[in-house]
């Protein structure tokens, strides 16, 4: 497959075949203008014979891409033999080139993800690196979609979209639902940093909670899935975790109010005349790591059943 252009994005090939029974139906490939630089994984239906099947797809984008593309593959192609309505979909996840040391995080996660702030209001204290987010909608819509409909999947017939994102990729799906409703059809925020800036976020809901605010309405309203553990904000000591280890890990987790915040969000915007459906999901037994694989598996439900 050669290389493909948009503007001045190129699309390099880093890998766009492996052994069937190793990791089949799966690309990575390098999207670069030079100044941003991403490592995007396309993976199809297992049923495909190749990228140029003529059949009608869903679409999911997922944040975090180095941690969760895979995941998120796995888990539609798990769904697949046990759902026998389930659509042709295809995944895409958005990753990057490197990670943090022992990690599959990426710094570049902090300009990407974090939303911006008001042109008077005091820069956000972390992460401390300007906001790129409205940029990376703007690559999400006008580079990567265009590219993953027309360059590698060009007879496809593509209907919905859904954008996926976790903790700090959690914030920025909000963001977007906010800044751009049209985007996509559904909009899955699993452990939203809502904590972040103070809370800030959450005094920038008017666009979804103002009956008269000026904002478009897209064609079809969007729905929204918030996702959270309970064992988030209100941890439990582990069977062979110290007592010195348990407090130290509820010093972090507890001040990011986790339930507390995701439930004031859900019902600031539960009656929301913007969005044709909100769900509220706790995951009472998970921690806020887990969360990011048991929402997308429900994500799926929620995006393809809705």
């Amino acid at each position: 497959m050669s290389l493909s252009q948009i503007g001045t994005w190129s699309f390099h090939p880093l890998a766009t075949s492996f052994p069937g029974n190793i990791l089949p139906n799966v690309q990575f490939w390098n999207v670069t203008n030079g100044t941003w630089e991403y490592q995007v994984q396309v993976a199809y239906p297992l049923n495909w014979t190749s990228t140029g099947e003529s059949s009608t797809v869903d679409t999911m984008y997922v944040l975090d891409g180095n941690a969760l593309g895979l995941t998120a593959t796995e888990a539609l192609r798990r769904r697949r033999p046990v759902e026998f309505a389930q659509p042709d979909t295809i995944v895409v996840s958005i990753g990057y080139p490197e990670t943090l040391p022992d990690s599959p995080y990426s710094s570049h996660r902090s300009y990407d993800y974090q939303p911006p702030v008001c042109s008077t209001c005091p820069p956000a204290p972390a992460p401390g690196v300007p906001s790129n987010a409205d940029n990376f909608m703007e690559i999400l819509d006008s580079v990567l979609r265009p590219w993953v409909r027309k360059s590698v999947f060009p007879n496809a017939q593509f209907e919905r979209d859904a954008l996926y994102g976790h903790s700090f990729g959690g914030l920025f799906v909000l963001y977007a639902l906010l800044k751009r409703p049209e985007m996509f059809d559904t909009f899955l925020a699993a452990s939203p940093a809502l904590f972040w800036n103070d809370g800030y976020i959450l005094n920038q809901l008017a666009p979804l909670t103002n009956k008269s605010s000026l904002s478009p309405l897209p064609k079809k309203k969007p729905a929204f899935q918030i996702s959270y553990g309970a064992l988030e904000q209100f941890p439990v000591k582990r069977r062979t975790e110290t007592q010195a280890d348990y407090e130290f890990r509820k010093s972090i987790l507890v001040p990011m109010q986790m339930t507390t915040l995701t439930n004031r969000l859900y019902n600031a915007v539960k009656k929301s005349t913007k969005l044709r459906d909100v769900s509220l999901h706790e995951y009472p037994f998970s921690d806020h790591a887990a969360v990011a694989a048991a929402a997308f598996g429900d994500g799926i439900d929620y995006f393809l059943d809705w």
